[in-house]
């Protein structure tokens, strides 16, 4: 009891960032709850100011809560210094570990090593250090900067954002979203039934990597050019199919691969055929498992639980356990204890009484704790990998300290991904995937990590690949503007905040581009409401905050996905007619951003069903995520290929990927009229130059006023205008688009339901 009343204690406080803590908290660490700093000054002390932690040359303020601030002096060459609290050396921090480069930023630990840095030039240096979040920044002052006069201080520094080379732009693909398990199936051997939700028939693994593959051409005839995955690493809880429950990040799940095709053939396939491979990475928690190797959660092997009233059913006959595993054991993780590990090669039939260490019951016990065979007891987690915070609950959801520190679930388990050690262990894994030749990450649950923590872990991937582009998923079921009106939740948990550099909530230009982009959640929440109603409502008055982002033509943009669609509170895909969901791609094919299609949406594939499993005894071939391998069977794909939306959006790939303003340039000259929408795109000053108008069920007479002159010609229709007043006038079939580009190549594809 003492021990958890102690590590109660240390989570108030916020120390679980730290790997060990050299003393005693004292009263004052309390004001972290509060907010408000624990020590009268913290000083930066270090070679170039004689190590002396009282001298001025150091001093930071205090600028808000647990935030210090300031500018120091330093002289070129190699440097090295620390943090120190309250003019001495009692309480300090350090870190070790980090490169010596600037910019720098890193999390310090008390009494950790001297930091080095290599100052390029003498001059003024900012530096941060927040005594919460133990994280701390050093670079150059911006010249152009005023300069302090003691009453205002600049905002913090930033991680800078690594810059992809030119040479490579993801804004010029299009993306098509799968569940790999759920996709088609091209080794029957690797099927595998969870033991929650079975179908006899339908098991949950079922599609896998070389079916995929198989189906490369029918992903690169709809015109995508990049195939974003589910997290393919090894996974384990009782319905982890779609592989957000990872086990080990260093592993491909064998589930996925076959005997003559790997990952990295899968990787190979796509490039031959001009498709990047985006991977999904979940970098905030791991399965209810642990981590295969690293870190055990204590709990009983899952092959003696019983309970009075339920009879196993197949393939899980016997027990719960792998039905798959001789010794029938779903977790040989070999940080287990030694009782543990004993059982996993031995005792296939659970029947061997095994003493529970913590109780002292003999198992198997009919109706024996379930918790101790599918729970988590939050405050005896090893705290140098784990939050030990307990379960997000009720409010928790929009508190960005609770969704940061939390656990969202009994199988998805939080990352302490401050402390170092998580951090080496998931770059490495994600560096391997990188250098097999990933092309894209998509991080999962964005807004349950802090900003600069998720950017170190980012950055790093691009110090590996520069090329690499990387978005997430900090979803948000409204406009999202945070701090900036309108929301019910801070700005430190909305996706904007992510994509910049700034210290202040209600400011976005208080930092630059932080080279890390997001699912746009913000246009999607207004869908329910306009598009597939039939209309452009609202459309505006998202795209009039397009400057909050740092760059809002990296947004990826989306119709629906695996969680949400645009239908009835976002529970279900979209149930309405065709003609509506070809307004909404109309729109993100032409709109900023890289589009992204959901598998099946093609075909309006389980139109109007929920996307996940949402009643009792629902199964996934009753969801949005059920096995589209049906429609992919060559036999079938004469009847999917002729689809008017499979038609459509294949014309839109085309178009898209001819006017390179469509892909890359901003928006501007924008008005919105609900039946319609009509803006400029113009990309590097009238290189590639489009004007489009979207009309909804209705045609309509569109003017655009103060376009570039000359000669323009519509990718729809092929007709020709020529401009010398700097006004263009075209009318816009129902459910189509006009896209009139400046010196335009003509019409591209031919017509269909919907363009025409």
């Amino acid at each position: 009891m003492n021990h958890i009343k102690k590590l109660r204690l240390l989570f108030a406080v916020y120390f679980l960032l730290i790997l060990s803590v050299p003393q005693i908290l004292s009263a004052a660490n309390r004001n972290f709850v509060k907010g408000r700093s624990s020590y009268g000054v913290i000083k930066v002390a270090g070679s170039f100011n004689g190590w002396n932690p009282a001298v001025a040359s150091g001093a930071l303020k205090n600028t808000s809560g647990t935030l210090w601030e300031g500018q120091i002096d330093l002289p070129q060459g190699k440097i090295e210094y620390k943090f120190a609290a309250d003019n001495s050396w009692k309480i300090n921090w350090g870190d070790g570990d980090s490169p010596a480069n600037l910019p720098q930023m890193g999390i310090a630990r008390p009494e950790g090593g001297n930091i080095k840095a290599d100052i390029l030039r003498t001059g003024k240096y900012s530096v941060t250090f927040d005594e919460r979040r133990l994280l701390y920044t050093l670079k150059p002052v911006d010249t152009a900067m005023p300069p302090d006069n003691g009453q205002t201080q600049p905002p913090a520094p930033q991680p800078s954002p690594i810059p992809t080379p030119s040479e490579f732009d993801f804004r010029e693909e299009t993306i098509y979203f799968v569940i790999t398990t759920r996709f088609y199936d091209g080794d029957e051997s690797n099927n595998y039934y969870n033991r929650d939700r079975i179908k006899n028939g339908d098991p949950h693994w079922r599609g896998d990597l070389k079916g995929l593959a198989m189906k490369l051409d029918y992903i690169k005839d709809m015109g995508f050019s990049a195939i974003w995955i589910t997290p393919p690493v090894e996974n384990r809880s009782g319905l982890d199919y779609h592989g957000y429950h990872a086990y080990d990040w260093t592993k491909i799940d064998p589930r996925l691969e076959s005997k003559d095709f790997k990952y990295k053939d899968f990787i190979k396939a796509c490039h031959a055929k001009g498709i990047k491979v985006i991977q999904d990475v979940v970098v905030n928690h791991s399965s209810n498992y642990g981590i295969r190797g690293k870190v055990f959660i204590d709990r009983l092997p899952i092959k003696y639980f019983r309970k009075g009233g339920i009879t196993f059913s197949w393939p899980y006959e016997k027990n719960l356990g792998d039905y798959k595993s001789e010794f029938r054991e779903d977790n040989d993780n070999p940080a287990a204890p030694t009782w543990f590990r004993e059982r996993q090669n031995s005792d296939a039939e659970g029947e061997t009484p095994l003493v529970d260490p913590k109780t002292g019951v003999a198992i198997p016990k009919l109706n024996y704790d379930p918790n101790r065979f599918f729970g988590t007891d939050a405050m005896t987690l090893d705290p140098k990998w784990y939050h030990l915070n307990g379960f997000i609950a009720g409010g928790d959801w929009e508190n960005p300290y609770a969704l940061q520190t939390k656990h969202m679930a009994g199988d998805t388990i939080d990352l302490a991904t401050g402390n170092q050690n998580v951090k080496d262990y998931i770059n490495s894994a994600v560096k391997l995937y990188l250098d097999m030749g990933v092309d894209a990450i998509r991080v999962d649950t964005v807004k349950h990590i802090e900003r600069n923590e998720l950017l170190t872990y980012v950055n790093e991937w691009k110090r590996c690949k520069p090329s690499v582009f990387v978005f997430g998923e900090a979803l948000v079921k409204g406009t999202g503007f945070g701090d900036l009106g309108g929301d019910n939740a801070p700005s430190q948990i909305r996706p904007w905040w992510y994509t910049r550099t700034g210290s202040d909530t209600s400011n976005p230009n208080s930092g630059g581009d932080s080279g890390f982009s997001v699912l746009d959640f913000s246009l999607f929440s207004t869908f329910r409401d306009n598009v597939t109603r039939g209309n452009f409502n609202g459309i505006g008055g998202v795209i009039g905050m397009d400057w909050i982002y740092g760059d809002a033509t990296k947004l990826v943009t989306f119709f629906q996905n695996h969680d949400v669609g645009p239908d009835n509170d976002f529970k279900y895909r979209f149930g309405g007619e065709a003609w509506k969901a070809a307004l909404a791609y109309n729109l993100l094919w032409t709109i900023r951003g890289i589009p992204c299609l959901y598998y099946g949406e093609e075909t309006e594939f389980m139109k109007g069903a929920p996307q996940d499993i949402c009643g009792e005894k629902d199964t996934l071939d009753t969801t949005g995520r059920a096995y589209y391998g049906g429609f992919l069977k060559n036999a079938e794909l004469k009847k999917t290929a002729p689809h008017p939306l499979y038609v459509h959006i294949k014309r839109l790939n085309k178009i898209r990927r001819t006017v390179p303003a469509l892909q890359k340039a901003p928006m501007s000259h924008f008005n919105e009229w609900g039946s319609g929408i009509s803006f400029v795109r113009d990309y590097n000053n009238g290189e590639s130059y489009a004007v489009v108008g979207l009309a909804s069920g209705g045609g309509q007479d569109i003017t655009v006023i103060g376009v570039r002159n000359g000669t323009y010609t519509d990718a729809v229709t092929g007709r020709s205008v020529t401009v010398g007043n700097s006004t263009i006038s075209f009318h816009v079939n129902g459910c189509s688009a006009g896209i009139w580009v400046l010196n335009g190549p003509g019409k591209i594809g031919v017509d269909g339901d919907f363009l025409k």
